[in-house]
C-alpha cells in the first residue's frame, strides 16, 4: 500500500548544517506551447541539507530540476546557485559552476561502450589535468564509497539496475561536488536496493556535507531521507515543511498524495503538463 511507508518509517534527527543558502529559486515560470508548466516557483536549499521535491506525474518536478541545473531557461524568474545567477553567466563561468554540482539521472545514464571505471573517470578526464594513476586511484575511491569495489572493469550491461545507479552516483561524485541532484533515484529498484541508495544519500549529507536535491514521488524514500520537503502540484508549490509537518498536514492535496488515496483533489488522469514533461524527459 503506497500510504504505509510514511507512517512506519523510523524518525531520524533532522537538521541543517548551516543557514547558508546554496540554491535560491525565485518566481520561476516555464511554459511549453503556451501551456504553463511552472507557475511562479519559489524555493531555497541550504548547505548540507536533503531537500525532497515531490509530487505526482506531470506536476513540474523534472522541469524544475532542469531549470535549476541550467538546462531549461525560465521565461521569467531567477535561479541562483552558489551565489551565481545561472542564466546570466557566460559559457566559461557556467562550465566552472557545473563542476561544483553533480547529477544522478533516473536511468544512471552510463555509456555502454565504456567500463564502469571509465564511466566514473569521464568527468576527471574531461575537467582535470590529473595523471592517469591519480585518476585510477580516485575512481577506486568513488566506487568504494558506493560499495562497488573491484567493479571498475565490468561493463554496464554486466551489472544490475541498482549497481548502475550506484555507478552513476560515483560518477556524480567524481569532482567532489558541493551539490548533488537526484532524479527519481529509487525508480525501478527493489525496496532493498532503493534503501541502499537512500543510505548513500544520507551518508553524503551527514558525513561529507553535500547538499542533496532529490526529486521523487516515492513516499517511503522521501520520508526516510528528507530534512525538508516541498510538494508541487500543477506547477506550483502547494506545501513545504519537515517530514513530520508534511505527515500531519491537513492540506487535502498533501494528505491524498502521501497516503496514496484514489479520491481527492488530484485527478486520476494524465494532464497536458504530464504529456509535455514526458516529451522533454
Amino acid at each position: 500500500m503506497q500510504g504505509a511507508p510514511p507512517q512506519v518509517t523510523a524518525p531520524r534527527k533532522r537538521r541543517r548544517l548551516t543557514d547558508e543558502v546554496v540554491i535560491d529559486v525565485r518566481d520561476v515560470h516555464v511554459s511549453y506551447d503556451e501551456r504553463s508548466i511552472l507557475a511562479g516557483i519559489n524555493l531555497v536549499a541550504y548547505r548540507g541539507e536533503i531537500l525532497v521535491i515531490m509530487g505526482g506525474s506531470g506536476c513540474g518536478k523534472s522541469t524544475l530540476l532542469r531549470s535549476i541545473v541550467g538546462a531549461e531557461e525560465p521565461l521569467k524568474g531567477s535561479v541562483q546557485m552558489l551565489g551565481e545567477e545561472i542564466y546570466k553567466l557566460e559559457e566559461a563561468p557556467l562550465n566552472t559552476l557545473r563542476k561544483r554540482f553533480g547529477i544522478l539521472f533516473q536511468s544512471g545514464a552510463l555509456y555502454n561502450s565504456m567500463s564502469v571505471g571509465e564511466n566514473v573517470a569521464l568527468p576527471l578526464r574531461e575537467h582535470t589535468d590529473l595523471d592517469d594513476e591519480i585518476i585510477r586511484i580516485m575512481v577506486k575511491m568513488k566506487l568504494e564509497l558506493v560499495g562497488l569495489r573491484d567493479f571498475e572493469n565490468l561493463r554496464p550491461a554486466q551489472i544490475s539496475g541498482g549497481m548502475k545507479k550506484r555507478v552513476g552516483l560515483a560518477r556524480a561524485l567524481a569532482l567532489d561536488p558541493e551539490i548533488i541532484f537526484y532524479d527519481e533515484p529509487g525508480a525501478g529498484l527493489d525496496p532493498v536496493v532503493a534503501g541502499v541508495i537512500d543510505k548513500l544519500i544520507m551518508d553524503l549529507s551527514q558525513k561529507v556535507g553535500v547538499t542533496s536535491i532529490v526529486v521523487t514521488h516515492e513516499m517511503g524514500s522521501a520520508f526516510r531521507i528528507a530534512d525538508r520537503m516541498i510538494m508541487l502540484h500543477e506547477g506550483r508549490v502547494v506545501a513545504e515543511g519537515t517530514p513530520e509537518e508534511m505527515r500531519t498536514s491537513t492540506h487535502p492535496l498533501v494528505k491524498q498524495f502521501i497516503n496514496g488515496e484514489p479520491d481527492g483533489p488530484i485527478p486520476l488522469r494524465r494532464s497536458r503538463i504530464d504529456y509535455a514533461e514526458d516529451l522533454l524527459a
